[in-house]
């Protein structure tokens, strides 16, 4: 584990502890990364990833709508799931920044574009 994959997993640790309300921080930081792509996540993806995310093809603006919009209602969807008493978002990134997939990779390369 690098130490992106460490802070990351130290920060949701934290949220699976206190996400057990009606209130998911997770998916509202996530909800605020789709719709504000700001810079410090791109960055914080490329530390965890240990690899440029910049690299390989670019997505077109089309596809970064669509990423951006499938990505929200995702997070919107789990945001209504964690309503429940226990915390599926912390579990579900906690299982991705332990195992880096590259669909999540691509992911972020779409809705950064």
């Amino acid at each position: 584990m690098n130490s992106a994959q460490i802070m990351c997993f130290c920060v949701f640790s934290v949220f699976a502890i206190i996400g057990f309300g009606p209130i998911s921080p997770g998916c509202l930081i996530g909800m605020f990364i789709v719709i504000a792509r700001p810079k410090w996540f791109f960055r914080l993806i490329d530390a965890m990833y240990e690899q440029p995310i910049s690299t390989g093809s670019i997505a077109t603006a089309e596809q970064t709508q669509k990423a951006r919009i499938n990505c929200f209602l995702s997070l919107f969807s789990l945001f209504i799931i964690d309503i429940a008493p226990v915390p599926v978002t912390p579990v579900i990134a906690i299982v991705i920044i332990l195992s880096r997939p590259m669909w999540f990779y691509r992911i972020v390369k779409n809705v950064y574009g």
